[in-house]
């Protein structure tokens, strides 16, 4: 499993805006500058965020992004599913997928179901308040 950069940018957007929610709708600008992201790329990654409810976006003066909800509810596995659609180390167990013919007899799949499970249950641990606080 590799969490893309879109995933990876997603939650550097969340802690930047977690660490400065006292200061009201923080532009783009601002996040980009200080997380040295194209602000272009960083638009169609808060747009997914404001369309999923975990940023509020208002346009216009003193407009920007802030977040939705509290730090301490916005969980990382939470984000990194939306971003990234899934998580699954292979194909058969993401969500949506067609069973596999071959899984009564496959294997590998007891290892693969166990990576995928340590996987969530490692990311679940985790909310944006934890990464904030990590300092």
């Amino acid at each position: 499993m590799m969490v893309s950069t879109r995933g990876r940018y997603a939650l550097r957007v969340l802690v930047d805006l977690a660490e400065h929610q006292g200061e009201g709708y923080i532009t783009l600008k601002d996040i980009a500058n200080r997380q040295e992201i194209s602000e272009k790329y960083l638009e169609t990654i808060v747009k997914d965020l404001v369309k999923l409810r975990v940023l509020e976006g208002v346009r216009g003066k003193g407009g920007g992004y802030r977040l939705d909800q509290p730090p301490e509810e916005i969980g990382v596995l939470e984000v990194l599913r939306l971003m990234e659609g899934t998580l699954s180390p292979v194909a058969c167990l993401a969500p949506g997928s067609k069973p596999c013919s071959r899984s009564p007899e496959c294997r590998t799949l007891p290892l693969w179901k166990g990576l995928d499970q340590v996987v969530s249950d490692y990311l679940a641990q985790y909310t944006i308040r934890d990464l904030v606080q990590s300092e």
